[in-house]
């Protein structure tokens, strides 16, 4: 089941601000069991319980990609980054275009060994290179469909490797999402004691635009966000995929609340669900609340983020399911 909904999931495309896809189908899975509002910016939220506002967990929907600029007199689309894109993943690549009439292939093209005369082979810089989607002058990429900002993704491939992992660009943050959904699925009959928002944010990775946009709105004891752990490196330890789900204690946004940090420990030994705890890059939506909530980080170790390879242990997305319910259960 979860492997089939992260495959729905990351499919399903959506970069920063254009997040409508990602969040139709998570309406199209959370409608039979909870209600749900969007706000201005387009977060998607549900609110279980009542009262006191005691927590709010925040999985963002968007994934890194490219906004089309503009179009070249031979057809070619010019773009620019979304998100945190390292130039060496660029070249070479499958696309899909999203426009308003549907999705067409393109490729970033790269001169061939054989025509490399200097050999020279630096990292070529994303203003230097075009999708190429087979048109041959701009009207003809035009009458395809293509128009300036519409935008680009990888072309998704999803593998399960050795039946315990699953490999595919937009891990990060779609595991989040489905955590959540999950959670959602698990809670709803549930009498709670307060109100628990469960938030499915926009433009994290340009910004935590739609989690700024929620401290605006919210005010709850605790704020927590499911968001990748990268993994592994010196930076990283001992955390290592397979061992369970990750209490992102600190990373380049915050330090997060060390008391919430240790009582999350604590409940996560209590209720057996394997935890680990580590220090990694990055950020996260729950640093936005750090002037008026306690804020966690709570992930799972992702191998080779913000690739196309991106991939995480499947048990240890389990670990993390039951780590958020556990929470809402017992944290005071």
């Amino acid at each position: 089941m979860l492997v089939q909904m992260l495959r729905e999931i990351i499919q399903t495309p959506g970069i920063s601000g254009y997040e409508s896809k990602t969040r139709a189908k998570v309406i199209e899975w959370i409608e039979p069991y909870a209600n749900y509002k969007v706000d201005t910016i387009g977060n998607l939220i549900t609110e279980l319980g009542e009262g006191e506002e005691k927590a709010i967990f925040m999985a963002h929907m968007d994934e890194i990609g490219l906004l089309i600029t503009g179009i070249t007199s031979d057809g070619k689309l010019k773009f620019r980054k979304v998100g945190g894109i390292d130039d060496r993943l660029l070249l070479g690549r499958h696309v899909e275009v999203i426009t308003e009439e549907g999705t067409l292939d393109g490729v970033i093209g790269v001169t061939p060994v054989h025509l490399n005369i200097e050999r020279k082979f630096d990292t070529i810089p994303w203003n230097a290179l075009e999708i190429d989607i087979g048109a041959e002058s701009k009207e003809e990429a035009e009458k395809m469909g293509v128009k300036v900002l519409d935008f680009a993704v990888f072309k998704k491939h999803f593998s399960v490797l050795n039946n315990r992992y699953i490999a595919a660009r937009s891990l990060d943050d779609r595991f989040g999402v489905v955590a959540l959904v999950e959670a959602i699925k698990d809670l709803v009959d549930h009498d709670l004691d307060g109100k628990y928002i469960f938030a499915f944010t926009v433009q994290e990775e340009i910004g935590l635009k739609g989690a700024r946009f929620l401290a605006n709105t919210y005010s709850p004891k605790y704020a927590i966000a499911v968001d990748s752990f990268a993994c592994c490196s010196f930076l990283t330890g001992d955390v290592k995929p397979g061992n369970g789900a990750v209490i992102r204690a600190v990373d380049n946004s915050a330090i997060y609340t060390p008391s919430l940090a240790r009582k999350t420990l604590e409940i996560a030994q209590k209720n057996n669900i394997p935890i680990q705890i580590g220090v990694t890059g990055g950020g996260t939506d729950a640093s936005v609340f750090e002037a008026k909530s306690q804020t966690l980080a709570l992930s799972v170790p992702l191998r080779y983020l913000h690739s196309e390879a991106e991939m995480l242990h499947i048990s240890d997305l389990k670990a993390l399911i039951k780590l958020i319910e556990a929470l809402v259960f017992e944290l005071e």
